[in-house]
């Protein structure tokens, strides 16, 4: 299994390409991943959503079109996108598209590879993250960072909450595991819990 990292649109988010002998998804789709997987001439198969803030989804449509099957918690919505409350920031309009598959809490996903599904709301009201056990990694969106956590001043953010959920879902992980991020660089379970003053 390989793992690539795109990073485009607005404000620099990360999507994640991820190729095994049985297939390519995708983790989250911002702009311009379209036609970067296009250069390098992959189709994905399926795209997983860890939550539908405009700058994850600006490319979702282009994939759909393709026959790239989508998968999120919730079903897409001009609230969950943000595009109701951000007309006047100057956010890009997002191109519709649909879900194919809603994936619920505590689903394991069989996709190309054993995936676990925790909701860790609070960021966002749809934030999930995808454990990959065998490979030793998670992705979690905006949830957490390093060195920091998910903004909580948007529409359907809670800090509490989301504080509560990195504690109850992601930090129970191996101290060893990868965190892949929507914004910025890697980093592991186990750093965070030593040095991440939002979770002390």
């Amino acid at each position: 299994m390989r793992i690539s990292t795109y990073t485009g649109g607005m404000v620099q988010t990360n999507g994640y390409l991820v190729e095994s002998p049985d297939g390519n998804f995708l983790v989250d789709a911002p702009d311009g991943v379209f036609e970067w997987l296009e250069k390098k001439a992959i189709k994905v198969d399926a795209l997983y959503l860890t939550h539908q803030h405009y700058d994850h989804v600006e490319d979702v449509a282009k994939l759909q079109r393709q026959g790239t099957r989508v998968f999120a918690w919730a079903n897409y919505s001009k609230d969950l996108t943000l595009e109701t409350y951000g007309a006047s920031w100057g956010m890009p309009e997002v191109d519709p598209y649909e879900v194919d598959e809603l994936i619920p809490e505590g689903k394991s996903l069989y996709f190309h590879v054993a995936t676990n599904v925790s909701h860790v709301p609070g960021h966002s009201q749809d934030s999930v993250t995808f454990y990959l056990h065998d490979a030793g990694l998670v992705f979690v969106g905006d949830a957490l960072f390093a060195g920091s956590v998910g903004r909580c001043d948007l529409p359907g953010g809670d800090f509490d909450t989301l504080i509560l959920g990195i504690k109850e879902k992601l930090l129970i992980l191996p101290d060893e595991t990868r965190v892949l991020s929507g914004h910025g660089p890697e980093t592991t379970i186990g750093r965070e819990k030593a040095t991440n003053g939002y979770l002390r």
